[in-house]
């Protein structure tokens, strides 16, 4: 709805101009102003988007009322209505913007017309407007999922069709070359709060997607200050939003590279093992582990996340299992292995969500009290994710077999081969072929034969079809085969199956 401001000092003539607007424009919010200084006072409440503006008035004239309110309100558009047709007043109407004038006394679809051009320049400025709007918030999304995903490559072994290189063109690289990483544990229902996170580590750093309770903040190191003051600072701004909720956060060290900025996640991760402490952030530093357990922690886990892609689980499981052992002989505190087991298990579930193989946040539901404890758990959430991926794969492996036992259905009059179905759903004939056997109970060459012979019996309900026609619809090439074919498999030769379909229709 457009706002418009009669400004007169004029009763009659106020009345008369409202009574025509809305006469011609249904739905218009008008108001009224009888000098220059109420129309100042009214645009300030009211914010007009046109005002109809007399010059001459008594305690402010029209052109003093337009210069205040053009310099308070630029957005606000004027029409000059007077009975002076002269030069001077023009001139100073132009330098204040005015879109148009009209002159007393004049006709009412002069001032409809003039008026309506005014109303079409401000629909059009609010279409753009709002068109911008739009943009600025789709780009705003655009570079909060770009970031997201970023962070994500820069983290963890994923692979995506966007390099991260091409990615970081599109959002602001702070000019810092050192980085270090934040990991927030949120608890429940924490990730209401990832808006207000985003917006205090919009300047500082990159946000990453929260996955689980855990959320990953690339951080760019700021010159001005020490990394601890930087990251404690950051650190307690984010903990103003927990409004007395369990938040921790784990600090990682600082790198100097993208490329390594992995290593600071990791260490993070390790920071946020026992939140059972005073303060409600640890930098990794201050986790009491040997040095040389320390750069345990940085293990490349991309031959583990290959394995699981390819469904080696019990090579998986062997690895995983070796390592406990390896850990607990070396007298590695339980409290390290937790949380390096953990990590795994949350590579290894967002492994699998590439995949498209959806699990369940792999958390503990008892806290390990020892080795033992820590393996059967492991052991749990292992089984979980694996009856997932097996019961995904499944599926997949059973829409496929649909897919072409469908096929062969639809394709049966022609000449179909292993190597055909092979190509149509990416598979290997050997193992299409096993698939029949196992899903079936009988080979591909007896299916395709079977599918066949139900055609045929359809085709011979139609009297008019010769059984040499039938022969070929329905993929053979010559009759006394099909008829052999057709007999052993239901016991009548082609004739008496037809005579059979004649004595039921009698």
């Amino acid at each position: 709805m457009i706002k418009l401001l009669i400004v007169d000092d004029e009763q009659l003539e106020r009345d008369g101009m409202q009574t025509i607007l809305q006469k011609n424009f249904p739905g218009l919010d008008v108001q009224q102003a009888k000098n220059g200084m109420m129309a100042v006072e009214m645009a300030k409440e009211y914010s007009p988007d046109l005002i109809l503006m007399d010059i001459k008035m008594p305690v402010m004239n029209g052109l003093e009322a337009m210069e205040i309110i053009n310099g308070e309100h630029p957005h606000i558009k004027f029409i000059m209505v007077t009975a002076y047709d002269t030069f001077s007043y023009m001139k100073a109407a132009i330098k204040l913007g005015v879109k148009d004038y009209i002159l007393k006394p004049s006709k009412a679809s002069e001032i409809v017309h003039t008026i309506s051009k005014v109303f079409e320049q401000i629909e059009q400025e609010r279409k753009r407007y709002v068109e911008a709007l739009q943009q600025k918030e789709k780009w705003q999304k655009t570079q909060m999922l770009v970031e997201t995903d970023v962070v994500t490559q820069l983290l963890f072994d994923h692979v995506h069709d966007v390099h991260v290189n091409m990615l970081m063109d599109m959002i602001e690289i702070p000019s810092s070359e050192e980085m270090f990483v934040m990991v927030l544990h949120l608890p429940e229902g924490g990730e209401k709060q990832y808006s207000a996170i985003r917006k205090k580590v919009l300047h500082s750093g990159w946000t990453g997607a929260l996955y689980g309770r855990q959320l990953p903040i690339i951080v760019f190191r700021q010159p001005s200050t020490t990394y601890r003051s930087q990251a404690t600072s950051l650190a307690r701004e984010l903990l103003s939003l927990a409004n007395e909720k369990e938040w921790f956060i784990g600090i990682g060290k600082v790198y100097h590279s993208m490329d390594q900025v992995r290593h600071s996640y990791q260490e993070a991760m390790l920071a946020t093992v026992d939140t059972q402490v005073r303060k409600k952030y640890r930098f990794f530093e201050e986790i009491p582990l040997e040095p040389g357990k320390r750069e345990q922690a940085m293990m490349d886990q991309k031959d583990l996340m290959e394995k699981i892609r390819q469904g080696k689980w019990d090579q998986v499981h062997a690895r995983i299992m070796n390592s406990f052992t390896l850990l607990e002989k070396e007298r590695t505190p339980l409290v390290y292995t937790q949380q390096r087991t953990l990590e795994v298990l949350w590579m290894i579930s967002r492994t699998l969500s590439e995949c498209g193989v959806e699990t369940a946040t792999p958390l503990f539901a008892v806290q390990p009290m020892d080795y033992r404890q820590l393996r059967e758990e492991t052991e749990r959430l292992m089984s979980g994710m694996k009856d997932s991926y097996t019961e995904r794969f499944n599926r997949m492996e059973s829409d496929t077999f649909q897919l072409i036992k469908q096929f062969i259905k639809d394709h049966s009059h022609q000449d179909i081969s292993l190597d055909t179905l092979a190509q149509k759903v990416n598979l290997s004939p050997i193992y299409i072929s096993k698939m029949f056997k196992e899903k079936q109970g009988v080979n591909y060459i007896d299916f395709l034969t079977e599918c066949r012979m139900e055609k045929a019996k359809a085709l011979l309900g139609d009297m008019e079809k010769s059984i040499k026609e039938i022969t070929f619809e329905v993929g053979y090439h010559d009759p006394n085969y099909f008829s052999k074919v057709f007999k052993k498999m239901t016991h009548n030769s082609p004739k008496e199956y037809r005579k059979t379909l004649l004595g039921q229709h009698a």
